[in-house]
């Protein structure tokens, strides 16, 4: 099987359920922003995570594949799928994750920079594309939107990230990098 179709080369892509959409359209816009926020997380278990950190971020790309091929499907057609789409049992998984992980970090007093070790600073640009992806989603028309759950997964993701960051952070004897004001 090639890897080239030549199918998009007017501009548009394909959807699951057979539309075709632009690929600047906003629903294209939403999957690529998740698919880029899949190949960050990449990049941050690439850089060294322990094998806890690195079972959970690989538990995390295969939801942001779900939620991918969620949004690359014709609106209404998600079902034919044929795979659990994310809900509100992975919110709260995400919820646990994120109660863990700030339970062995010190109380933030400043906002922090994004910096660290390269695994924190991975985890920070992911938090930076998931807030975007989020943003996206949100940005959908009504009638081309996305289901709750998956705004509220990218929102709880995004919180976790930023923990996440700040625990491998402080698991390599690495302090936060606290933002100071202009003088």
């Amino acid at each position: 099987m090639k890897i080239y179709t030549k199918t998009g080369d007017d501009g548009d892509t394909g959807l699951f359920g057979g539309a075709r959409v632009s690929k600047a359209s906003a629903r294209v816009e939403a999957y690529g922003t998740v698919d880029e926020l899949n190949a960050v997380l990449g990049v941050a278990r690439a850089a060294g995570a322990w094998h806890e950190l690195d079972e959970l971020l690989g538990s995390i790309q295969s939801d942001l594949f779900t939620l991918g091929a969620e949004l690359a499907t014709v609106p209404g057609k998600e079902a034919s799928l044929g795979i659990p789409l994310l809900d509100d049992r992975d919110v709260a998984r995400l919820e646990v994750a994120i109660d863990q992980s700030e339970a062995t970090l010190p109380p933030l007093k400043n906002f922090v920079l994004p910096a660290g070790t390269p695994t924190a600073a991975a985890l920070h640009l992911a938090r930076t594309v998931c807030r975007r992806a989020e943003r996206a989603l949100v940005g959908l028309p009504q009638a081309d939107g996305a289901r709750s759950e998956l705004k509220v997964y990218l929102n709880r993701l995004s919180d976790l990230l930023f923990s996440l960051a700040r625990q491998v952070n402080q698991r390599a004897g690495v302090e936060d990098v606290p933002w100071s004001r202009r003088a």
